[in-house]
């Protein structure tokens, strides 16, 4: 022991929520009932870490994101980034608060201005925060952001709509990077491009992080890219996070029996390995988010389920170390098909390009 004292995490999410309400009437005035697209989640971000985000459409993935970055506004729960609730900042603060988290939107052909030329759109946070006043510089700026992210600084000159979807996104790092943050949200930044793109978008974010000492939350739905690119990864459904674990833990030994199902349903490049394996989708459909289930959000469809999940709502606990999951009745002894789930889950493409 050195005596120094542990660093606190740069991100910390406690108890967030986010509900939205639905109405109905004239003029919409009856309010009817909310969409619980986040309902109490509680994770950390170690500086220099890539936190993966992962579940199925509609789980809350977005919407966490959105309200980490202060887009949206909560309905409770806090966001503590460097020791600070974002929730309690005024508008000044907040302003300041925007040079230090940025975020990479999941569509590279929508995020960008097509009036604007590329070189005024990595340049426009720049000049809105007053960081560099002077218009030579920007410009300078601007080139070396764009040669940072692999593009030609001659980019600069260009519309959007001339440009192909990969090096879209890397006008949207290279815009994300302007304000030199310490923190990014990857929302889906590569589900919209070719797999032999992704893979070059993947590593350029790898470097990036190691360059500059960025801290991601990387959202995402493709499990092989969330085990290249993070360190840890946490699980959601329905608004809540049933698993969170190291990248490799998680993958190998899946505990909460909808990571399970997800992991299961990875396609193996080998087709002797895909022949023999038995995929058993949970039962059921998802339950809306404007009335979730009671107890566990997972109970219905869950083939280990018992009386007591219908009426509890499972904390997350700590069944290994740094392994958490949110079921009453897992142990820390996986399925026996449970080490078969994630084979190949690293696909060596992803180190291509």
């Amino acid at each position: 022991m050195n005596g120094v004292p542990p660093q606190p995490p740069l991100l910390e999410v406690r108890g967030l929520a986010m509900h939205f309400p639905v109405s109905e009437g004239v003029l919409f005035s009856r309010r009817i009932g909310a969409v619980k697209a986040v309902d109490g989640v509680d994770f950390s971000i170690e500086r220099g870490e890539t936190l993966g985000l992962v579940g199925e459409s509609g789980c809350g993935k977005t919407t966490t994101g959105r309200c980490i970055l202060r887009l949206e506004k909560p309905t409770a729960g806090e966001v503590l980034f460097d020791g600070r609730d974002i929730g309690r900042m005024e508008r000044e603060e907040l302003t300041a608060l925007r040079r230090r988290m940025q975020v990479i939107f999941q569509d590279p052909y929508s995020s960008l201005n097509p009036r604007m030329k590329v070189g005024d759109i990595i340049a426009e946070p720049i000049k809105v925060h007053s960081v560099q006043p002077n218009a030579r510089r920007r410009r300078e700026r601007v080139r070396e952001l764009l040669a940072v992210c692999g593009l030609d600084p001659k980019f600069a000159d260009r519309y959007p709509h001339e440009m192909s979807g990969g090096q879209r996104q890397r006008v949207g790092i290279a815009r994300a990077l302007a304000l030199d943050p310490e923190f990014i949200v990857c929302d889906e930044a590569v589900s919209a491009l070719d797999v032999s793109i992704q893979a070059q978008v993947v590593n350029l974010l790898e470097d990036l992080r190691g360059r500059f000492g960025l801290t991601y939350l990387f959202i995402a739905h493709d499990l092989s890219v969330v085990r290249h690119l993070c360190q840890r990864v946490a699980v959601m459904y329905l608004g809540r996070i049933v698993e969170m674990a190291a990248s490799d833990e998680l993958f190998d030994n899946p505990l909460h029996p909808y990571t399970q199902a997800l992991l299961s349903a990875v396609p193996v490049p080998d087709p002797r390995i895909e022949a023999r394996r038995e995929f058993r989708p949970p039962k059921g459909e998802v339950p809306s988010p404007i009335n979730p289930p009671s107890g566990c959000v997972f109970h219905p469809r869950c083939p280990i389920a018992v009386e007591s999940c219908q009426d509890r709502r499972p904390a997350l606990r700590e069944l290994r170390p740094g392994h958490w999951v949110a079921c009453s009745e897992v142990s820390c002894h996986p399925e026996p098909q449970a080490r078969d789930l994630s084979m190949n889950a690293k696909d060596p493409s992803l180190r291509s390009g």
